[in-house]
């Protein structure tokens, strides 16, 4: 059955989409389910381009899917000519593998060329899949490599809304009555029919008229503010949490071999205790597992790889990296678990696989379980659990079951970037000085970012960072902690410099901005890089990670200036952000110092006038100088 509420769609309704690419004017999926969890999909899209873009973007259907998992055909390609002629024809579908980078699953493409378009055609197709997006251990059914994860349920997450404009977009699905599946809307806007057939229940939702949201740049991710659907047949979390722990330990995803058991036992050599251990093998999976995937074939999917796959390979994605650790974890004697997360988007309360990374759990021996993430800590000390992940919702697979769980806010000073200079201005403006630079965690992780690269352009890349802002500088000499220390000590960097011309020296007076209130090192600092011409924001927004910037500088003049004009000082604190800055002047000298608390990674829509002073005062810092009268 195809489903189009509204397909009369006519050239003449292009004015609302001036300056888009295209205009989708229907988008109709039916879904038909079986008792089995089987699900038979039937697409069915029409589409106009506007734009010479337009044609060039859209003149190739593509569908995406995994033949361990998915069956999928396209049909019925229609193309309606500007001019009033159309064009039907049996469709020439190519089968290609598709594009891939870092993960190399089998997934591939069917497409099918449509040729030269023209503004104003419209191209209308029909698609049929069967199946699902991740394929696990398979049966003897023919169809079993089709069926759901958990075998006799459905799910499925859609988003009503698009980058593109949509007229009309319906989303059907029919399901037997005793499989009680559940529903929710959120973010509102989609409207719902519901009919019961037989010993089933069709659910029909849909939207009109969906225009692309423009959102600055920072905001949450789209499904977390715009209006999306998630249907599904599970009961509960702790059902799904069961299902997760129960498929990897059949499929012994964490049987650790005798290789695996010596070379646990060789890095724990010189653990002394629990955190010594957990540190050890957390930062040995995430240092010498390089993030690759490749398919291991059936069983691909949620079940992880198996140990002994990952340990002689050496690679994997996200969920190998975390059976790696789960394995050696329980080799040393913790008992560990898989769990599931979801990065940059928030978890409904609604259980559905609403998933995209794959994390480790440990139970300590006081009981308590602790999150680890092999695939996201490499080269960042003091972490196990990346803090840039915090406020993200989480589901562990444990025997007896679990609920949603929600990452904690990181204190900002874990995190803290600390810069402190010495520096002097001579007769002829010339600046001398020294700074350091030192941070910790994620921070530490950022400044440690002048590391990457080739280990013999280490010393050229840190030069550069002071050379960037001042090409004329004269490095005098540059020291800094290596690349190889970074689990026994934070980053520390240290500069003596000299950079002609900095400061304006007339005879009455001399004019500069402190070498540290002008901006160094900013890209440790990624709150500087956000809009602040926008007063408010409509939506939550998100940072790096937490952090604390702790800044300080004594900088001397020479004698004879009497008096001194310096910025005003400021100062505020909210909960959650807090700012202090400002001078204290001394003999031919002043001490700038400046400190900036932001203590979360996702901020609320109302927080944003906070966060934004914040970087309004940095920033004026850097704008505004310091004046000294003769």
């Amino acid at each position: 059955m195809l489903l189009c509420l509204s397909l009369a769609a006519t050239a003449q309704e292009t004015d609302p989409y001036a300056g888009y690419d295209r205009v989708t004017l229907y988008d109709s999926m039916t879904v038909h389910m079986e008792e089995n969890g089987l699900s038979h999909y039937v697409n069915h899209q029409r589409y106009r381009v506007l734009s010479d873009a337009g044609c060039r973007d859209n003149n190739t259907i593509i569908v995406d899917y995994d033949p361990l998992s998915a069956y999928c055909e396209i049909r019925n390609v229609t193309i309606y000519r500007h001019d009033g002629t159309v064009e039907q024809a049996k469709p020439d579908v190519l089968d290609y593998p598709a594009p891939a980078h870092m993960i190399y699953w089998g997934a591939r493409q069917k497409m099918v060329a449509l040729g030269r378009l023209e503004i104003g055609d419209e191209v209308e197709f029909l698609t049929y899949k069967k199946g699902f997006t991740y394929a696990l251990l398979q049966g003897e059914d023919p169809d079993a490599k089709y069926i759901p994860p958990m075998r006799g349920h459905f799910y499925d997450i859609v988003p009503f809304w698009s980058s593109q404009p949509v007229k009309e977009k319906v989303y059907q699905v029919s399901v037997l009555t005793n499989k009680n599946l559940k529903y929710q809307i959120y973010n509102g806007g989609i409207a719902l029919n519901t009919q019961k057939e037989g010993d089933r229940t069709i659910y029909t939702f849909f939207k009109s008229d969906i225009m692309p949201l423009k959102t600055p740049r920072y905001t949450v991710a789209n499904n977390d503010i715009e209006p999306k659907l998630i249907v599904t047949t599970a009961q509960n979390w702790e059902a799904k949490s069961m299902w997760f722990y129960g498929v990897n330990e059949d499929f012994g995803s964490f049987e650790a071999t005798p290789e695996i058991q010596q070379k646990v036992n060789e890095l724990l050599k010189p653990a002394k205790t629990e955190n010594d251990s957990l540190d050890i093998l957390t930062h040995w999976v995430a240092d010498n597992v390089r993030y690759s995937g490749i398919s291991m074939g059936e069983g691909e999917g949620f079940t992880l790889h198996k140990c002994e796959m990952t340990f002689r390979d050496r690679c994997g994605v996200c969920k190998d990296k975390a059976g790696m650790l789960i394995g050696m974890l329980r080799a040393a004697g913790f008992k560990a678990y898989a769990a599931m997360t979801m990065a940059g988007e928030r978890i409904e309360d609604i259980p559905a696989d609403q998933f995209n990374h794959c994390i480790t759990v440990v139970q300590r021996r006081n009981g308590n379980y602790q999150l680890l993430d092999p695939t996201w800590v490499p080269g960042v000390r003091g972490e196990l659990w990346s803090s840039a992940e915090q406020q993200q919702n989480y589901l562990m697979g444990l025997p007896n079951g679990a609920k949603l769980g929600l990452t904690p806010v990181s204190d900002p000073r874990n995190h803290y970037v600390k810069m402190t200079a010495q520096t002097q201005i001579m007769k002829n403006g010339t600046l001398k000085g020294t700074v350091t630079i030192t941070a910790d965690r994620q921070s530490d992780r950022a400044v440690r970012g002048v590391f990457y690269g080739f280990r013999t352009e280490w010393q050229r890349s840190v030069e550069e960072m002071l050379y960037q802002e001042y090409p004329n500088a004269k490095l005098k000499s540059v020291k800094y902690t290596s690349e190889d220390d970074y689990l026994k000590q934070p980053v520390s960097i240290t500069y003596k410099f000299e950079i002609p011309d900095y400061a304006t020296v007339t005879d009455d007076e001399l004019i500069a901005v402190p070498f540290l209130a002008n901006g160094f090192y900013t890209f440790a600092m990624r709150h500087l890089y956000y809009d602040t011409r926008l007063e408010t924001r409509d939506y939550p927004f998100t940072d790096r990670c937490s952090r604390y910037v702790a800044i300080t500088e004594t900088m001397k003049v020479p004698s004879g200036y009497t008096r001194c004009s310096t910025p005003q000082s400021q100062q505020f604190v909210t909960p959650t952000i807090s700012f202090k800055g400002g001078y204290k002047v001394g003999y031919n000298m002043v001490t700038f110092s400046e400190n900036v608390s932001l203590g979360k990674r996702v901020y609320e829509a109302s927080e944003w006038p906070a966060f934004r002073r914040a970087v309004l005062y940095q920033r004026e810092y850097m704008d505004n100088p310091v004046v000294f009268l003769r």
